[in-house]
């Protein structure tokens, strides 16, 4: 007789509505992959596009792309885990909201005994993420001048804080008071509103502009941010929370001050064991010395998993919002 489990599935593109959850086969874990019964899923702006139509998945599927949890069952020619482990994932699986989930193994990272998986959750996709925008996508250092915007946001508070421990200026762009409290928590030596946020950021930099824009916002703020950098400045776009990132004309990019845009992504900066391995002993080891504050976390039980996305797309959110799958979880409470 074939288990079933419980699974949050996109059933048709479109809204958070489209996500429905249903009774379906429980998998199994192929060589070199194992089963996790997860505990915790975090919600990320993926799992938006995904269920949008904007990746190569094709619905129905299995939502959800990270998540926490502990070994179920490994399966052939895989080495240095056990049942029972506590592992998460942010690449490598698909169907984090699901009970169960098949993920290779090379791609999950051991949990400490010191993190719960609240903490774990928060400290992978946006932790990571922002490991790797201020290590590689852009070396910030000392001296540089640092923009991000939505700077209150789960990856926003990461960057700041990254950014701060790698000794730059912090400039954050945030929307409301309260945000601006949080931004300003984190580090953000200064905090500005969007509006004329360019000639505010030249006006801080002594009319320089800033070394390295991280843009998250995507439509309404991609242009400005360009007008924002100082010569050969870099912006970093990160993703598209008001809309898609306008059609670039590279040329215009010479007479802006020969910029550099990039969009990078966390698959390509998680590509071995030993990267996304390295990048998560980092995080957690920054977490354990107090040297990194997680950002606030907001659970919803899996069961109310469209209204945590209609948070998350209302923009309205700081921090990392999880899905709880049961009492499983370690130290939700």
């Amino acid at each position: 007789m074939t288990e079933t489990m419980n699974s949050v599935v996109v059933a048709e593109y479109g809204g958070p509505e489209s996500l429905e959850i249903r009774q379906v086969g429980r998998p199994a874990p192929g060589a070199g992959q194992v089963l996790v019964r997860l505990s915790v899923a975090g919600v990320n702006y993926l799992d938006v596009a995904q269920r949008k139509g904007a990746t190569p998945l094709q619905a129905p599927f299995p939502a959800g792309v990270e998540g926490v949890g502990v070994v179920e069952a490994l399966g052939g020619e895989v080495t240095g885990l056990v049942s029972g482990q506590r592992v998460g994932w942010l690449a490598g699986g698909q169907g984090s909201f699901s009970e169960f989930a098949v993920v290779d193994a090379s791609k999950v990272v051991s949990i400490p005994d010191s993190i719960d998986d609240a903490v774990a959750v928060a400290a992978l996709m946006q932790g990571i993420t922002a490991h790797y925008l201020v290590h590689d996508t852009y070396a910030v250092g000392p001296g540089d001048a640092v923009l991000i915007h939505a700077a209150a946001g789960g990856v926003g508070q990461w960057l700041t804080q990254i950014a701060k421990l790698k000794g730059a200026r912090v400039i954050g762009t945030v929307s409301t008071k309260a945000k601006q409290n949080v931004a300003l928590a984190n580090g953000a030596d200064e905090v500005i509103g969007y509006d004329g946020f360019a000639d505010k950021v030249r006006e801080l930099t002594g009319g320089e502009g800033a070394s390295v824009v991280y843009d998250g916002v995507g439509k309404e703020t991609f242009d400005e941010s360009l007008r924002a950098l100082r010569i050969r400045g870099v912006l970093v776009a990160i993703g598209g929370a008001s809309g898609p990132i306008p059609t670039l004309d590279v040329n215009s990019l010479a007479g802006l001050g020969s910029l550099f845009v990039t969009r990078p992504t966390v698959v390509h900066h998680v590509r071995t064991a030993e990267e996304i391995a390295g990048r998560a002993s980092d995080i957690f080891d920054w977490i354990a010395s107090g040297a990194i504050k997680v950002p606030q976390v907001t659970q919803y039980g899996i069961v109310d998993v469209a209204e945590a996305f209609r948070a998350l797309e209302s923009r309205s959110t700081t921090g990392k919002l999880v899905l709880k799958h049961s009492t499983n979880s370690r130290r939700m409470e």
